[in-house]
């Protein structure tokens, strides 16, 4: 299926200024914002594919039980569903494994390989992990036949000896190939459709696997892959079906307003979507969100997605009581030297959360942050990582591995486990390691793409910003610049949050917009405080933008990250 891609000639000029700033070229322009899945790179260019789907073929064609086995995150939860769904087609006895992150914890075990031969499978296809499982794919040998499909780093002293290995990020394939940002859905998807085009030329045809791009675009926003042009079409496709899907879990989401759109948005995954996914795993095990996304029934659905909320809920509780705490940690550790990391340890910290919290702390104070808390094994302490601007986080880590029990990851974000007696040295290293770094490229930057007036904010602007969708890393959701800014009002919800009317210094035009958890954060004046300043020489703010809908209205809401009393 294709859709019609605008031109940029016919964008708003304020989309016209982003791609100048961006650096865009035309020719970059012109990929951005294509819909075309024709002019994509082959997706089936990955080692061991057509192998793993020539065992795949076998196994269906002699009746043996196919088993998928998926990290506990949103994006090995959808590789499950996808594959589910995908060999549900075909009609293939499937059966799916997760492991808890409590329990198991990350990765494919000696105990995952033991749960599928109890259930007869013959064929255990991994996804989102298994790179690193050495030890398991040996023990693996003799009990079935293991595929693994992974995308993260390949940081083990080699390559498992699985039956294949399909990993775009594998030290044997091409360091240029652009299916390296594929999430781990994404490469799941390609297996899926290596097997279709096999099956294909085998003379049996298959249902359409495009539906399946719903989970490819939910995993892929929710793992923070890099928004490059492939990730962009397969996402785009993928948000433009959700509104009439065919998969009641995915539909339980969303309220039946929100589904009267066209496409939905990269922010509503992001911050809806994802985080119900991930909630359960954060707290016990990962399996009811993965039941919701295969269920058939609504009455299924509505039974898992209410389990989902309960946990989101409690989650929300638990994060916010552990980012307090960390928060209060780092403000009393602040000295005159420079921050260049922060590095936390508390014992009873809640394993489920601290991946937010590092998120949250760099948010916060601009510097990368490890959050460690207590491993299951007496002795040990497991961290999650998170960079700031440009940082390599698994090149530092790379560096210290004498240190850990394990770790990986990515650029941007990592998990570790290391003896706690290791703690003192990793910090010492840590800090000696930034040091040398330019400022510039391990901070998180409080950048704008464009100043805007007031009367330039309008219907067609958001029309026209819903064109770049989906947003994410590589294609981030434009931050604007308003100068000469006055709060006309403003009122405080939930003790939390602001809803902010602004106007502009000799301007009638208002907007309204939002600042969330804006009380009590770190740093920043208070509204009065602004209230009061503003008269002095005005407000600069930045801002993204997004439409507030309540009762069947629609207006367009200012989503506020950033008030300065003066003009910047």
């Amino acid at each position: 299926m294709e859709l019609s891609s605008p031109t940029s000639a016919e964008l708003n000029p304020v989309i016209l200024r982003l791609f100048k700033k961006r650096g865009l070229s035309p020719t970059d322009v012109q990929e951005m914002l294509s819909w075309n899945l024709k002019e994509i790179p082959d997706l089936t260019q990955m080692m061991d594919l057509k192998k793993a789907s020539e065992r795949i073929l076998r196994a269906l064609s002699e009746g043996e039980k196919i088993g998928i086995y998926g990290d506990y995150d949103v994006d090995g939860t959808t590789s499950c569903a996808l594959l589910w769904h995908f060999f549900k087609m075909l009609g293939a006895a499937v059966e799916v494994f997760q492991p808890s992150r409590f329990i198991e914890g990350y990765g494919v075990h000696n105990s995952s390989i033991d749960a599928a031969v109890e259930k007869e499978v013959k064929v255990l296809i991994t996804v989102d992990c298994g790179i690193t499982s050495i030890a398991t794919a040996e023990y693996a040998k003799g009990k079935l036949d293991l595929i693994i499909t992974d995308h993260h780093k390949d940081a083990a002293p080699h390559i498992p000896e699985a039956y294949a290995v399909i990993n775009p990020s594998r030290r044997d394939e091409p360091e240029n190939s652009p299916l390296k940002p594929l999430a781990g859905v994404g490469v799941a998807f390609a297996l899926a459709l290596q097997i279709k085009n096999d099956l294909a030329t085998r003379g049996t045809e298959t249902p359409s696997i495009y539906p399946l791009l719903q989970l490819v675009a939910i995993g892929t926003i929710s793992d923070l892959a890099r928004m490059t042009p492939l990730n962009v079409r397969l996402t785009r496709h993928g948000l433009k079906q959700i509104p009439t899907s065919q998969y009641n879990g995915i539909k339980a989401f969303f309220q039946p307003e929100e589904l009267k759109v066209s496409m939905v948005s990269s922010e509503k995954i992001s911050f809806h979507v994802g985080p119900h996914i991930n909630s359960k795993g954060r707290l016990d095990h990962p399996d009811r969100a993965l039941r919701l996304l295969i269920a058939d029934t609504i009455s299924e659905c509505r039974e898992h997605y209410t389990h989902l909320e309960v946990a989101n809920r409690d989650r929300r509780m638990i994060q916010a009581e552990v980012f307090e705490e960390a928060k209060k940690d780092v403000i009393n550790s602040l000295g005159s030297d420079e921050l260049l990391i922060n590095i936390l340890y508390r014992p009873h910290w809640h394993e489920g959360v601290i991946g937010i919290v590092a998120s949250k702390l760099v948010e916060t104070f601009e510097v990368p942050a490890f959050v460690f808390t207590n491993a299951e094994e007496e002795g040990v302490i497991k961290a999650s990582c998170r960079a700031a601007g440009e940082l390599n986080i698994f090149e530092l880590l790379d560096q210290c591995k004498d240190l850990f029990i394990k770790f990986g990851g990515h650029k941007a974000a990592a998990g570790l486990s290391m003896k706690k007696e290791n703690f003192p040295e990793f910090k010492k290293r840590m800090n000696t390691l930034l040091k040398p770094i330019p400022a510039i490229l391990r901070t998180k930057l409080r950048s704008f793409d464009v100043e805007i007036g007031i009367e330039e904010i309008n219907a067609n602007l958001l029309k026209d910003l819903d064109k770049l969708e989906p947003f994410g890393p590589g294609n981030e959701k434009p931050v604007f610049r308003m100068k000469n800014a006055q709060i006309q009002s403003f009122r405080i919800m939930k003790e939390a949050h602001v809803r902010w009317t602004f106007t502009g210094i000799n301007s009638k035009v208002s907007v309204q917009g939002v600042s969330f958890n804006y009380l009590g954060k770190w740093n920043e004046m208070t509204p009065e405080e602004l209230f009061e300043l503003q008269n002095k020489s005005g407000l600069t703010i930045q801002f993204t933008l997004g439409v507030n809908r309540f009762n069947g209205n629609e207006t367009i809401q200012l989503m506020v990250d950033k008030i300065i009393a003066g003009q910047v």
